[in-house]
Order: structure tokens, then sequence, then C-alpha cells
């Protein structure tokens, strides 16, 4: 049997996991279906509220801020999977995040950044330069409210994070 390959033809070090807490309404109500107007009309509801994702975005990417930050001081071989935990739980949220409120864009920078983290050994200088340019992607991203898929702009950029974590796994390849 074929070892597993993860993101950029790596083997997975960690993964990221989507804890689903309990859902207390539903608990209240029960499983069921939903009527197409009742999905429509909340659907409608999500899409009109895209402008509040800024609020929670920021929030999140402050916490990636302060987590890049501990990591840039704290570059402890001992503590490499907690410092990589603390930047790996704010992109798992703009990642599910982006999607809900209609910024898909985001929800595709943040999986290329959650991906990346799932398979680099050690979170060194350079691994934390790359987040950091997740980060600011994102930021401009929230800030120029570019909802969509940002079309052929959006694919490019996408792409260059893409080169660039395979610029950093193959240079790393030479370390060794």
């Amino acid at each position: 049997m074929m070892a597993e390959q993860g993101h950029f033809n790596r083997k997975p070090r960690r993964r990221a996991e989507f804890i689903r807490p309990p859902h207390p309404l539903k608990a209240k109500v029960g499983s069921g279906g939903l009527s197409e107007e009742i999905i429509s009309k909340a659907q409608k509801l999500l899409e009109s509220s895209a402008a509040d994702f800024a609020p929670l975005a920021n929030a999140h990417l402050d916490d990636l801020t302060k987590a890049m930050q501990i990591a840039r001081e704290n570059n402890d071989p001992a503590n490499n999977e907690a410092l990589i935990e603390g930047i790996l739980y704010p992109a798992m949220q703009l990642k599910a995040n982006g999607g809900l409120f209609n910024f898909p864009l985001v929800t595709r920078t943040a999986k290329g950044m959650v991906e990346f983290l799932e398979v680099i050994d050690i979170l060194d200088t350079e691994a934390i330069e790359i987040v950091a340019g997740f980060h600011a992607t994102i930021k401009a991203v929230i800030m120029g409210r570019i909802s969509g898929d940002g079309g052929e702009k959006g694919r490019e950029l996408v792409d260059t994070f893409d080169k660039a974590c395979r610029w950093y796994f193959e240079k790393q390849k030479k370390v060794k």
C-alpha cells in the first residue's frame, strides 16, 4: 500500500481538526429537512449580511497576527507543534467562515494556509513569512470587500501561494 501523500506531495504531519460543537437548537427541534422556502430565506440573509464578515474576519486575523508574533519570538523547536496549532486555529476559522459569508477567495486562501501548516516540519522564519503573506492577502480581500472568487486575479493569487509553498518545500529538500 502506498504511503498517504497530502498537500504539496508531502505526508501530513498534523490535521486541522474541525470540532463540531453540540447544537442546542437542533437538539430541541430534532432532525429533519427544511423547506425550500426556509433555505432560500436563510441563503438571502447570509448573502445580504456579507459586510458583517469584516469584524469576525478581523478578529481571526488579529489572532493570527498574535500567533505569528509569538512564533517569531519563541522559535524553540520544543514548542513547534503548539506554535503551529496557534496559527492553524485562526486559519481554520477564516477558511470556514469565508464561504459562509460569500468570501470564497478568503476560503481558498485560508485553505492553502491550512494545507501548508498541515505538512510543514518546523515553523521556521520562512514558513512564518509564507503565513504572513497569506495573512496580508486575506486582510486585503476583507478590507477591499472582495466577495466572490476574485476572478482571474483571485486564481493568480492562489497560484502564487501554491508556488511559494512549493518553493519552500524544494528549499527544505536541499537543506536536508
